[in-house]
């Protein structure tokens, strides 16, 4: 084999392979769909209490009332991104909340619960940060004037980056919040939460998580 044709032999290996590799390397800011509007593939909860209907998921119904808190989780941990998930809740008697959580972790006693920050869903608590069965307290409550809370589905966006994290509704930013305990996981689970005491329904969809640099 002459000096030319190694030469156009070896330019050719080097794009191929480089070809191999880009095809195969994924893109850091890829959207990742959560779900895919027909089935649970990829989640862990109370199917008693979780369904899929109408390309939403679906927590609760309009006749039992809700015994304790009940979340449906995804079985990856995520950290360094923005969530965007599409919510809407219909109350029917008792005590009506729902939440999304993120850097969150399933318990085992209790088993239906989950430990971790939550953006809060309800009257009076719309947008606010909220700490899951860990410090059990509100850690930013946001200013329910400017909570921008449409009739029918309304769009949470939450980003996190490492120990900061911002809350939106409708693209209206409800807070900021500076986690100063290095001692709280920044990465974790995503859940749904649906809360006890009440008949309600409340439902999810379009979640989409967009990881960060």
């Amino acid at each position: 084999m002459d000096k030319l044709t190694c030469c156009v032999l070896f330019v050719a290996l080097t794009i191929a392979a480089l070809g191999s590799n880009a095809s195969t390397t994924p893109n850091p800011k890829e959207k990742i769909i959560l779900f895919n509007g027909k089935n649970l593939d990829g989640w862990e909860g109370d199917t008693k209490i979780w369904r899929v209907h109408r390309g939403a998921i679906v927590g609760g119904n309009k006749i039992e009332q809700i015994a304790q808190n009940e979340f449906l989780s995804t079985k990856s941990s995520y950290r360094n991104y923005q969530l965007e998930v599409k919510f809407k809740i219909e109350g029917y008697e008792g005590f009506i909340n729902a939440g999304v959580q993120f850097h969150s972790q399933r318990l085992t006693n209790p088993s239906n619960e989950m430990a971790g920050y939550q953006a809060d869903i309800g009257v009076g608590c719309m947008g606010s940060l909220y700490d899951e069965s860990r410090r059990d307290k509100y850690l930013v409550e946001a200013e329910q004037k400017q909570v921008n809370i449409k009739k029918g589905w309304n769009q949470y966006k939450i980003i996190c980056k490492d120990n900061k994290i911002t809350l939106s509704i409708n693209n209206v930013e409800t807070l900021t919040y500076t986690e100063s305990d290095l001692s709280i996981p920044q990465s974790g689970k995503i859940g749904l939460q649906i809360h006890g005491g009440g008949i309600l329904e409340v439902f999810y969809k379009d979640i989409v998580l967009t990881p960060l640099e």
